[in-house]
């Protein structure tokens, strides 16, 4: 039996939620993963030290057994201090920038990102290397808005160029282009970008949970990204993006944005890479390149992936939480043994 080995999986980009929620998701993702940046788009959103820790044990405890780091971020204000984020430093591993209500849980985001507004808590960052996550999305047409925010990139770049920044969940080829454009800039990419495009969404039936932010794209889209990520260039980390809602909250009039897509990443990913054949590059992006661009030293943990078909369930339950993954009930490939 065909097999393959990932080791110290991370996942640089993950909505873990909160309460039950949060029981149901985490033991999901620290089963199979190292570790994972964990997004501060709560309700509240995170903003101090305190609730900072109080949410990481919450984590911790959900984990179980399991041999998990969390990496925490907190959430981007224009009014951090120097000392603030200097006392807060070796309890994250990044600031997350979210423009306002441009995705789940934004409606405390940045109203503006005028540069000069921005300047006072990014200077802090840069000179305490503390590294800046953003959600790059306007809200502008859906299909653009992504493609309307790189600019704002190049500013934050040019004028910050101490400061390392990362795209999260890119999803256009003109976001590609940029990366080697400007040394402090890198990216996270998805699953749900690399396979699909909006056709799978609305160009039959339409299918809530496929639904996100920012949305699939193109099909030149999609190969712009497949292109990179198989070739694990060295600037681009996985990120799922894996962002929990309860069933009725997707499969609603006004349905949240958002995939579920952690508890199959690595099948996904091991599949993917499989048919390009380029299953020696799978560890860079999931690992060694989020490694070297954070300096992180991660736990040493193997996962072992057999060549045997795998069920995707139908829905994830824990007490009142129901929540539907990406395929469900579809069949991959592989399976963690």
């Amino acid at each position: 039996m065909e097999r393959f080995i990932i080791n110290s999986a991370l996942d640089m980009h993950l909505h873990l939620r909160d309460d039950e929620m949060l029981k149901l998701v985490v033991p999901l993702t620290s089963k199979n993963f190292a570790g994972a940046v964990v997004m501060p788009n709560l309700v509240p959103p995170i903003t101090t030290k305190e609730v900072l820790l109080e949410y990481k044990k919450r984590i911790k405890e959900a984990c179980k057994d399991d041999d998990f780091n969390p990496y925490l971020t907190i959430f981007f204000q224009v009014d951090y201090t120097y000392s603030f984020l200097e006392d807060i430093k070796d309890e994250i591993i990044a600031v997350k920038l979210y423009p306002f209500g441009v995705t789940t849980n934004s409606e405390t985001g940045v109203a503006s990102m005028d540069v000069e507004l921005l300047r006072p808590t990014l200077q802090s960052m840069e000179k305490l290397n503390i590294p800046l996550c953003v959600h790059g999305e306007t809200k502008g047409f859906v299909m653009d808005r992504e493609k309307e925010f790189l600019p704002i990139y190049e500013s934050l770049a040019i004028n910050f160029p101490n400061l390392k920044i990362i795209m999260e969940h890119i999803s256009t080829k003109e976001a590609v282009t940029l990366l080697y454009k400007y040394e402090n800039l890198y990216a996270t990419v998805t699953i749900h970008h690399l396979l699909l495009t909006l056709d799978d969404v609305v160009g039959g039936e339409l299918n809530p949970h496929l639904f996100c932010k920012p949305i699939v794209k193109r099909y030149e889209d999609r190969e712009a990204l497949l292109k990179v990520v198989l070739e694990a260039y060295s600037k681009i980390m996985f990120g799922s993006d894996s962002a929990p809602h309860p069933k009725n909250n997707k499969e609603a009039a006004d349905g949240a944005a958002g995939i579920f897509s952690s508890p199959i990443a690595l099948q996904v990913l091991t599949e993917l890479f499989e048919k390009y054949e380029k299953l020696d590059n799978l560890n860079s992006f999931v690992s060694l390149n989020a490694q070297r661009i954070y300096n992180l030293a991660p736990i040493k943990k193997q996962v072992n992936l057999i060549k045997k078909d795998f069920i995707v369930p139908e829905i994830y339950t824990f007490e009142n939480e129901q929540v539907v993954p990406m395929f469900a009930g579809k069949t991959l490939l592989w399976s963690i043994e």
